[in-house]
């Protein structure tokens, strides 16, 4: 078993992932002609998003969205940077909302927690080790 990729179901794809690159940095990979799905680079684990009619689709009971939720889901996608502080501001100023200020937790990792404008819950974090 290899973990390949989550998908994350969104009101508007191609938004997403515009916010994605403009707050995170990270390079859009496609944006399928529907407008439905899209990927971004990411690593050897993709990051995907896919629009809520594929979810009800895939879902005939219905599915949370993250985007009508008042708090936010509980999961999280964490974005590992050297600068928690700087990307945290970067996230704020492209429309993210501040969950958690940047702080030094007791192991040294410098975290920050922010909601994104289609409701996921990120994590900035400096790396481990």
């Amino acid at each position: 078993m290899k973990f390949g990729y989550t998908i994350i179901y969104v009101p508007d794809v191609a938004a997403s992932l515009a916010f994605y690159e403009r707050a995170f940095g990270l390079k859009r990979r496609f944006l399928h002609d529907s407008g439905t799905y899209g990927e971004l680079e990411t690593g050897d684990t993709t990051l995907a998003f896919a629009a809520h009619e594929l979810g009800h689709a895939n879902f005939p009971g219905g599915h949370v969205a993250a985007s009508e939720s008042a708090q936010p889901l509980g999961v999280e996608l964490g974005l590992v940077t050297p600068d928690v502080v700087g990307a945290h501001a970067v996230a704020l100023m492209q429309g993210a909302v501040e969950l958690a200020a940047p702080s030094t937790k007791p192991w040294g990792q410098t975290v920050s927690y922010v909601r994104c404008p289609d409701g996921t819950l990120v994590e900035l974090c400096t790396p481990m080790g």
